[in-house]
Parts: structure tokens; C-alpha cells; sequence
């Protein structure tokens, strides 16, 4: 669920935020009110879509897609796949400018590239314990002790747990992955983020070319891959076209002349109007051969 966030005065002359589209900025500015208390939220351009341009139709998966193309490429997100195989982004400053008072648990993987590897719940200290160094109420240090743990060995009760010798304790006693001690933080159970959302952000219909294909046709008919920033407007191009319900036979002749032609994605609409309209070239009807009645007249009296 969204959640209230800071955006601080400086943010507005920023020189990485500069570098980017307003709406890439503004999908910024959005993701750090959708992100969880670490700055982690999943990559998915329909969701977010969803999320942030509900009232924008026009800005549809394709514009968030490539806004989030120019944030990491502005260093200002990274994107990385989780050990479940799912995508996931970071925001890589939100620890620097973002305070969360009570952080919740964490409910994304670790970015592996800003977060280092991630600490599991084995290493959780209960409410209460001691870590090592610690010092006995009378006085006298505690032992050192260490605790090995077989695969197969049982968890050792609250009340029961002694010292460990790897545990890291921040303050009230739980690391920073660790959950609320009266259950588990499953994250938000109104929406699944793993689904498209309902509303104007929805894909096409099932059995409808999208403009995804179309735009993978184009790069596979490329000797080498155009820009991100071109397939991006390209990608915005198609979408429309297909909104108003232009055949998409249509649009791949005016991909294709496009393509051959080298020209910008601005003129895709020409170029489709092109192959829509252009009227056939005209031709004399073919006549077959036949032997002339006058020979004098056709090879003028000479054979």
C-alpha cells in the first residue's frame, strides 16, 4: 500500500533528476510513495502504470517502460531479479533521504548490487536476548559460547536461546530484516502486485496484436539494436495507432518503411497513412501477340 513520503526542496535542482524526462521524474516521485520502508518495489511498467498514471491513459506501461529506462540509466534506480526469478527495482538513494520511523519487515529480496546479500531469519536475535560480549547482572562476563546449527536441528525457544556469536542487533533488540514478534509481515493482502490492474492501464485483448510484438518484429528486422530512447517513442507511436484501430498489417508497412528508410519514429503515422491510402500504380492492360493483318503496313513492305 502507498504510504506518505518526503521530497525534499533540493530534489527540484537536482542534476540527476535533470537528466531525465518530467515524466520520468514524475514516475520517480511516485515510486517512493509505492515503494516499501527499504526503497524496493516490484518492476513491473502495468502495474505501476496502474498505480501512478490511472488518470493518464496516454502514459500507458509503454511510458513508464521507458521512464524507468532513463532512471537507471540515471543511476537513480537499480533493477535486479530476486531469487524467486521475479524483477524487482530500488530506489538507490531512498536510505539517504527517506527516515522510516518503525521500518516494517521486509517484503522484497535485497538489491544485490547496493543491499549486499541478504540476511536470513536463522540469525534473528529474540526480544530480550543478550549478544556476545555480553555482561552477567552480577557482573561477571558471560561465557563464549557459540551455537552450531545442524540442518536438521529444531529451533530453540525464546525463553530457552543463550548467546550467539553472529547475531547483529539493532535497537529493540531485531535486525533489519526481522519481523514483528506477534506474527509475520506478509505486505499489503488488498492487492496482489503481481497482477495487471484493472482500469485504463490494461493491455490490449487477448487475440489483438500488441505493441510490444510489433516493436519486437522491428528490432528483430534490425541489423543492431536502436537506442532505448528510440524504441521507447517508437513503442508510443504503435500503441496509438493501435488505439485508434489501425489494422496492424498497416502498421508493420510503415514499420518497414521506417526501418528502410532510417527515418524518426514521428513519422510513423505518415508513413502508415502511406501504406494505407497510396493508390496503385497503373499499368496498360497486357495484350497478346498476333500476327498483323496489313504486313505492308507493320514491317513496311520489307520482310
Amino acid at each position: 500500500m502507498a504510504r506518505i513520503r518526503t521530497i525534499k526542496p533540493e530534489a527540484f535542482a537536482s542534476e540527476s533528476l535533470a537528466q531525465v524526462t518530467v515524466t520520468a521524474e514524475r514516475t520517480f516521485f511516485g515510486l517512493l510513495t509505492q515503494a516499501d520502508d527499504h526503497g524496493r518495489f516490484r518492476d513491473q511498467a502495468a502495474v505501476i502504470a496502474g498505480l501512478l498514471w490511472s488518470l493518464r491513459p496516454a502514459h500507458g506501461p509503454l511510458g513508464v517502460e521507458d521512464d524507468l529506462a532513463q532512471l537507471a540509466g540515471a543511476d537513480l534506480i537499480c533493477r535486479y531479479e530476486g531469487e524467486d526469478g521475479k524483477r524487482y527495482l530500488h530506489i538507490v538513494t531512498f536510505s539517504r533521504h527517506q527516515k522510516i520511523n518503525r521500518p516494517s519487515g521486509v517484503r522484497h529480496p535485497a538489491c544485490p548490487h547496493h543491499d549486499g546479500a541478504p540476511r536470513h531469519a536463522s540469525t534473528l536475535v529474540p526480544q530480550g536476548a543478550l549478544t556476545e560480549p555480553s555482561v552477567s547482572p552480577h557482573g561477571a562476563l558471560a561465557q563464549d559460547s557459540r551455537e552450531i546449527r545442524e540442518p536438521s536441528a529444531k529451533r530453540e525457544a525464546p525463553a530457552q536461546s543463550g548467546f550467539r556469536e553472529s547475531s547483529m542487533t539493532v535497537q529493540g533488540g531485531f535486525t533489519e530484516d526481522s519481523v514483528s514478534p506477534h506474527g509475520p509481515d506478509l505486505g499489503p493482502r488488498i492487492m496482489d502486485l503481481g497482477s495487471v490492474p484493472m482500469g485504463a492501464a490494461g493491455g490490449p485483448a487477448p487475440d489483438a496484436v500488441s505493441a510490444k510484438q510489433l516493436i519486437g518484429e522491428y528490432v528483430a528486422a534490425c541489423a543492431h539494436r536502436p537506442p532505448e530512447k528510440f524504441l521507447g517513442h517508437l513503442g508510443r507511436e504503435v500503441n496509438q495507432l493501435l488505439t485508434e484501430g489501425i489494422a496492424s498489417a498497416h502498421i508493420r508497412a510503415g514499420l518497414e518503411l521506417l526501418r528502410t528508410k532510417g527515418l524518426s519514429p514521428s513519422v510513423l503515422p505518415s508513413l502508415v497513412n502511406e501504406a494505407m491510402n497510396a493508390a496503385p500504380a497503373t499499368r496498360a492492360p497486357h495484350r497478346p501477340w498476333t500476327n498483323p493483318t496489313d504486313v505492308e503496313a507493320a514491317y513496311g513492305g520489307e520482310l
